[in-house]
């Protein structure tokens, strides 16, 4: 699920034209969290899968994998 999630951030960051850096300005989160879950290196907590998944207009499901 971790893979899945990581492909998905990275999908939609670049389908909206941003860098791991302006994406992280856009929704107050850091650069260094973005890149690690992008490089699926950690989990993300339940409160910023909600802002990613807000910031982007898709489900929580999508963003995991449960759902296309």
């Amino acid at each position: 699920m971790k893979r899945v999630f990581a492909e998905r951030l990275k999908e939609l960051r670049i389908e909206q034209g941003l860098s791991m850096k302006k994406l992280s300005k856009e929704v107050g989160l850091s650069t260094t969290a973005i890149c690690q879950w992008e490089h699926a290196t950690t989990d993300i907590s339940s409160v910023n899968l909600i802002i990613l998944a807000k910031y982007f207009k898709v489900s929580t499901d999508y963003l995991l994998g449960l759902e296309d």
